[in-house]
């Protein structure tokens, strides 16, 4: 075993596996959680931090659960509304620029200003660490940093909070929320295979995220599904529609879907959203491409939309968020 200092952090790691403590919040996060049945490498043992350390933290706030904020939709707004907060370059990335000190002040400052507009939960997603590895190559360092923040913003608002680690690190976004009392994930590549920018997805992720989940206790971590994920091809699919493609992912185990455009900040076809809708009495969430605009058509179908590039200044999602933004896309779907 090496002990390897990086900034605040402590990495241990051990062939083929790591683990990762950020000394600061006494977080815990795994990496490198494939290959065997149960998403552990053959021979390693899973590490765990202590039950008390772990009932402690998520009891720290009682938030309350996505899903359960939709089923309790507000008559008076036709939908919920999930802010992005886009968590600036992480370490060891090709653009990072900032300390982890000061990516998690920027991620609070966004966090906050998403809740005191009136929005009903927040996603972090590390969508700035492009050009993006997948799964196994994620580093220990994204799992930690990602954990950091998390545990920052969730402990600074008050409305669910939710994790995405790009790309495809959907175990290690359980072993996140888990760890940091996060009632759910958004997940790419649930069934069926992907051609994605980042590369070929050849495998489905649900067989062994759930298995995965379920070995760690992690159940009441809900999965938000992607259905034929933005940037990429689904030429080797196209012969499944969305609403086949949704009693695929119903069929195994997702807990809501998410459906887009084709790429950050294009918008979801309305007949899309329709038959995922109509294919499902899961919740149905929009991810990509709300405006004021467009949010009431979407929402007499979706029961939440994600917004993330419109809230920024200019439409633009590497930019600051715009408070004025933040008000319009409110009061599009009522307050």
């Amino acid at each position: 075993m090496v002990v390897r200092p990086w900034g605040s952090f402590v990495l241990l790691t051990r062939s083929g596996g790591a683990a990762a403590y950020d000394l600061g919040y006494t977080t815990y996060a795994i990496n490198r959680l494939c290959t065997s049945e149960h998403g552990l490498k053959s021979g390693l043992s899973r590490p765990k931090a202590p039950p008390e350390v772990i009932k402690q933290r998520m009891n720290q706030h009682t938030h309350p659960n996505l899903s359960s904020i939709i089923a309790q939709r507000d008559p008076a707004r036709s939908a919920r509304l999930i802010g992005m907060v886009h968590a600036g370059a992480l370490p060891g990335t090709p653009f990072s620029a900032q300390s982890v000190e000061q990516l998690e002040q920027q991620a609070i400052t966004e966090a906050k200003q998403i809740e005191d507009s009136g929005f009903d939960a927040i996603i972090v997603e590390n969508m700035h660490d492009a050009p993006y590895v997948h799964g196994d190559q994620l580093g220990p360092e994204i799992v930690a940093a990602m954990s950091r923040l998390t545990l920052a913003v969730r402990n600074a608002v008050s409305i669910p909070v939710g994790i995405q680690i790009l790309s495809g690190g959907n175990r290690h976004a359980i072993a996140v929320a888990y760890t940091n009392g996060l009632p759910f994930i958004r997940c790419e590549n649930f069934v069926f295979a992907h051609i994605a920018d980042e590369g070929l997805l050849p495998e489905a992720e649900a067989g062994g995220l759930l298995r995965y989940r379920k070995s760690i206790g992690a159940e009441h971590v809900k999965v938000f599904c992607d259905l034929k994920k933005k940037h990429a091809s689904h030429a080797i699919t196209s012969d499944v529609d969305l609403a086949q493609t949704a009693h695929a992912a119903e069929f195994f185990g997702a807990d809501g879907f998410v459906v887009t455009g084709i790429s950050t900040g294009k918008a979801a076809a309305l007949d899309d959203v329709k038959a995922v809708r109509n294919a499902t009495k899961l919740p149905v969430i929009v991810g990509s491409g709300v405006t004021p605009g467009y949010a009431e058509s979407l929402s007499e179908y979706a029961d939440a939309l994600i917004v993330g590039s419109y809230i920024k200044h200019d439409g633009f999602w590497k930019n600051p968020v715009d408070p004025e933004r933040l008000l319009a896309i409110v009061n599009a779907i009522g307050a």
